[in-house]
């Protein structure tokens, strides 16, 4: 009864023993083939499986930098909005660059004094700039360093020995 479907056939006539050890040796070489593919699918879905959980752990890594980035930003806003000074009645200019441009805000003596000298740093915060204290403008600048920060640099030159003007100290806040 092994095979009696191909004796069957052979008996009838419509294959010769020739044909049948044909099939036969089909067979047997497809069974020989089907481990070394099954072995490359298995080899295939492991290797989109790596891919995969490599796509995801940097998209993770991307979400983790976003979201310490915002993290950064409210935290900077929050110390602004805390420790900014209040402008009004302010009259004298104070001019400052801002990413290659000369921008112009009105404060008064005493807070124009303190940016000359570099006490105080002015920041952009909603589209409006604000006046912070020097450390508070470090904090800022070290939560959110793409926010354009501007401290006064205050340099001390000390004058050369046969200067003759080393006497006449010239204000800091001289204005033309």
């Amino acid at each position: 009864m092994v095979n009696s479907l191909q004796a069957q056939l052979l008996k009838s006539g419509l294959v010769d023993e020739k044909k049948l050890k044909q099939a036969q040796r089909a067979k047997k070489k497809s069974a020989k083939t089907e481990p070394e593919k099954v072995n490359e699918a298995a080899a295939a879905i492991e290797k989109a499986r790596m891919e995969k959980t490599e796509r995801d752990r940097q998209l993770n890594q991307q979400r983790k930098v976003e979201a310490a980035r915002k993290e950064g930003e409210a935290q900077a806003r929050q110390l602004i909005d805390q420790n900014k000074l209040d402008r009004t009645g302010g009259e004298t200019p104070y001019q400052f660059a801002n990413k290659n441009k000369i921008k112009k805000i009105y404060v008064t003596e005493e807070q124009f004094g303190k940016l000359s000298r570099g006490q105080l740093g002015v920041v952009r915060l909603s589209g409006t700039f604000e006046l912070i204290p020097v450390d508070v403008a470090a904090k800022v600048s070290e939560r959110a360093p793409q926010w354009p920060v501007h401290i006064a640099k205050v340099e001390s030159q000390e004058p050369a020995e046969d200067d003759p003007y080393a006497a006449f100290q010239v204000p800091d806040d001289l204005m033309w």
